[in-house]
């Protein structure tokens, strides 16, 4: 009886099953940053028993344990789980106003309240954090997972049914047999016209970045660094004197470099990326140890660049904060930018991002971006010459089947590592991009479980639903807010192709406008619908603009029983806020509420590629 209280205490916890001295749950997580975080977050809320196993103590990876707390892009698309950190942020620092506190980003702040805030939103049931615990083990057990790790010197064992893999650099595809991409390719096997003729593993610059303090006149030597062995000025004297036509422009003086990432509290990013402290490190060739090493040295460069920040450019009130719990201060990973890309059911390119519209793989959108394409080869003179950031294209969305490898079963990938090309990965490394396809894992191995299905056979239709409910864009409108009741029809009608976005590549937030207000042809809605209902083909559509009518007999095509009266019973309660009148020209927020709610284009079901299934 007590060892039933015992498992009964564990269940109403949200705790682990103990099962023959091993850990047992329905999905297991390794890696706690920002996408095996929201992963977690998101299958424990769909009521599935969930583990994570983050080698750090704190949870957030790039976010918070490598200090890159400057969000890039999404500023307009607060999708889901980003959005509701975000605007904890906000609360904790009294609005979007206090975080635009450096000029890169208008997301800015310490990496510890950020930790604070994940902690807080990952404490809920069915959710179990493993922190300051190293994996040692993984391997296929029947069609699931067993995985050993160590924590506080002991070992444990956990079972699982499927495995994300949410490390930084993909490190569990080498392990459990994945097949994956690494490094720059080449056109051949992307054709993209922008990538390599032949292709390398070299992977882009890293950063260990560090937060400092403005202490103002403090006196004495704590929080300033040591000169490192190997420091030259030179490595960093162009760091503030760009010239006009480079990035960013010029920056007129030394100050305005460091408040290029300032946080709340006079507190400083330093994640320069010219003459600052990226770093090489060719990973791909160095085993663990050797990889160690080199990131050693990463760090001492960071140091140098410090030591230069406080010495030559004579900020001597910048000491390194105590924001990280480390015996020097600097964080507890690097910022790496790029890992191994697994093989996925679908390989996202540039020619997807440049031309959504020619392709189909939009319609399995789960996540969304809009930072441009930015890479970082500065510390390496061996990489070749791309003009990554002249790659023009519009916001974008990622597709299910990226999440997804195309040879091994139970097995999500949620971070870097998904299947994306070379170039668009650095578009898709962004940090809410990564929240997103964290959800999306989360979302697609909570629906599997449920359904007691491989994460290749759910209905990619029903895991879109469940991010739409939860406030996540599959769609990258602008224009098109997650607080307006018509929003999931929108995305929806987006995402079926029925009504399409209008894309312009801008600055440094990339764009795709919906148009809600503008007004929808007839033949625009007959050929957006025309790929799911035939009978469509043999209705006369001109230019004119969409009126009750023309709806009501394309409605009555598709289904002749249809009780049309019911258009103006509900027109007021399903939230439509045009007049209804039958000289009304219909915008597309009216289509898209009408088509949603009376056709549902979207319970069609499609494949990996974007195509309708069949039946």
């Amino acid at each position: 009886m007590r060892l039933h209280n015992i498992l009964l205490l564990f269940t109403l916890l949200g705790g682990l099953f103990a099962i023959n001295g091993q850990n047992q749950v329905d999905v297991l997580i390794i890696g706690g940053g920002a996408g095996g975080t929201s992963a977690g977050i998101q299958a424990a809320r769909m009521g599935v028993k969930v583990q994570i196993i983050e080698a750090t103590p704190w949870l957030g990876g790039m976010l918070t344990s490598a200090g890159v707390s400057a969000v890039d892009g999404n500023h307009e698309m607060p999708s889901g789980i980003w959005g509701e950190f975000r605007q904890k942020l906000r609360d904790h620092y009294g609005g979007a106003r206090a975080l635009a506190t450096g000029w890169v980003s208008h997301t800015l702040f310490e990496p510890s309240i950020g930790n604070k805030i994940l902690q807080e939103m990952a404490n809920i049931p069915n959710l179990d954090i493993a922190l300051n615990a190293i994996y040692i083990d993984v391997k296929k057990d029947g069609n699931g997972w067993l995985v050993t790790y160590r924590k506080n010197k002991k070992e444990y064992t956990t079972k699982s049914k499927i495995l994300i893999d949410a490390t930084e650099i993909g490190e569990l595809l080498p392990l459990v047999g994945a097949d994956f991409r690494l490094g720059m390719d080449s056109k051949k096997d992307t054709g993209e016209t922008e990538a390599l003729e032949t292709a390398n593993n070299i992977v882009q610059d890293l950063t260990y970045c560090v937060i400092l303090s403005d202490v103002g006149t403090k006196k004495g030597r704590q929080g300033l660094v040591k000169k490192p062995i190997g420091y030259d000025p030179e490595d960093f004297n162009c760091a503030c004197k760009r010239e006009e036509g480079q990035m960013f422009g010029a920056v007129s003086n030394c100050q305005q470099m460091l408040n290029y990432s300032k946080l709340p509290n006079d507190k400083y990013l330093i994640n320069w990326p010219n003459c600052g402290n990226d770093f090489y490190v060719n990973w791909p060739e160095l085993s663990d140890e050797q990889r160690e090493e080199k990131l050693i040295k990463a760090k001492q460069f960071t140091q140098g660049f410090i030591y230069y920040i406080q010495n030559e450019l004579g900020f001597k009130n910048l000491r390194i904060a105590e924001e990280f719990p480390t015996e020097d201060g600097f964080p507890m990973i690097p910022y790496d930018r790029e890992a191994r890309r697994i093989k996925g059911k679908v390989l996202l390119t540039v020619n997807h991002l440049e031309r959504p519209y020619d392709f189909n793989l939009y319609k399995t959108g789960i996540a969304v971006g809009d930072y441009p394409i930015d890479h970082h080869h500065d510390k390496n003179p061996k990489a070749p010459e791309i003009d990554f950031i002249n790659i023009k294209v519009p916001s974008y969305n990622v597709p299910l089947g990226a999440l997804i490898p195309e040879n091994v079963d139970n097995l999500i990938v949620a971070e870097k590592n998904i299947s994306v090309s070379n170039i668009v990965n650095g578009a898709t490394r962004l940090q809410p991009v990564v929240l997103g396809i964290g959800q999306a894992a989360g979302a697609v191995a909570a629906t599997a479980i449920k359904e007691n299905k491989k994460p290749s056979k759910v209905s990619i239709r029903k895991v879109q639903n469940v991010l739409l409910a939860n406030k996540a864009y599959l769609m990258p409108y602008i224009d098109v807010k997650k607080e307006d009741e018509a929003f999931e029809a929108m995305q929806r009608m987006g995402a079926s192709g029925v009504l399409k976005g209008y894309g312009v590549p801008y600055k440094w937030a990339n764009q795709i406008w919906f148009y809600p207000e503008r007004i929808v042809s007839e033949y625009e809605l007959t050929q957006g619908l025309l790929p799911y209902y035939e009978a469509l083909k043999d209705v006369h559509a001109s230019g004119k603009a969409l009126t009750l009518e023309f709806f009501k007999s394309a409605v009555l095509k598709v289904n002749p029983k249809y009780p049309t009266k019911n258009i103006s019973k509900n027109w007021s309660s399903w939230g439509i806020d045009q007049q209804l009148d039958k000289n009304t020209h219909f915008n597309r927020k009216t289509v898209s509420i009408l088509t949603d709610k009376i056709l549902n284009p979207f319970e069609k079901e499609i494949d990996f590629e974007g195509y309708l299934i069949e039946k």
